[in-house]
């Protein structure tokens, strides 16, 4: 018979490892209290979808901005964001953003400049989210998933700037209810060749061509631009929605 030498030698047992020095406060919860907290959670859910379409819903046309909220005023992509959003506000479109730095202050701010709707969906986050001075309106949002959905809600367009996770998350999230039909197509504009290329080849070699798990028609649904002008007249020939 073989004999192994314990792991935790001049240590306390295995056994014991994991329990706490002291007592949690912990509190059993009945069947009452669980019904009346799912009550209040459905609750606030509600009155922020009601409140996040009622912003949306009262401010026309408009065109969402995504991207990363880390990157400095002295950023070439700010400066486009920016250049963008003043753009669209002298074509009648309301900007709206995340509400915090970064990309989302640079469109804001163009508009903002240009005398336009410069909108932000708020979101209090641990780390990099605070609203910026160019937004003349905005919607605050405890909820991640309903400030998403909000932002999705009746806009002529979607515009991404480089940015993180969050930024391919929203991306991936539009493109999806695009390709099933959940909301109406509309231009879905990727912003900075030098960045979004890459995964644009990805997509193209390995998800199409490769492993055949999208077709040409997934791919016809975003455009890769640079030049804001161009953008300007994709996103104008776009009929504008009503409700």
């Amino acid at each position: 018979m073989f004999k192994f030498k314990s792991l935790f030698k001049n240590q306390p047992s295995a056994v014991h490892l994991n329990v706490p020095a002291k007592d949690l406060p912990l509190e059993t919860l009945t069947a009452e209290d669980v019904d009346q907290a799912i009550k209040r959670r459905i609750g606030s859910i509600q009155r922020e979808f009601t409140h996040g379409f009622n912003f949306i819903k009262a401010h026309g046309k408009s065109v969402t901005f995504f991207g990363s909220a880390r990157l400095s005023a002295t950023d070439p992509y700010y400066a486009k964001a920016r250049e963008l959003g003043r753009k669209l506000a002298q074509a009648g479109y309301a900007v709206i953003t995340g509400g915090g730095p970064g990309i989302m202050e640079a469109g804001n701010r163009g508009a903002f400049e240009a005398g336009g709707d410069s909108l932000g969906l708020t979101i209090k986050l641990p780390m990099e989210q605070s609203t910026n001075p160019y937004v003349t309106a905005h919607a605050d949002f405890y909820y991640f998933f309903t400030r998403k959905v909000c932002m999705s809600f009746s806009a002529e367009a979607y515009v991404y700037f480089p940015g993180g996770f969050g930024t391919l998350d929203e991306f991936f999230e539009i493109l999806t209810l695009v390709q099933t039909k959940k909301i109406e197509r509309v231009p879905i504009i990727l912003v900075g060749t030098d960045f979004w290329r890459p995964l644009v080849t990805w997509i193209d070699t390995e998800l199409r061509n490769r492993f055949k798990t999208i077709d040409q028609e997934d791919t016809n649904l975003y455009h890769l631009l640079d030049d804001e002008q161009m953008i300007v007249d994709l996103i104008e020939e776009v009929p504008v929605k009503i409700g």
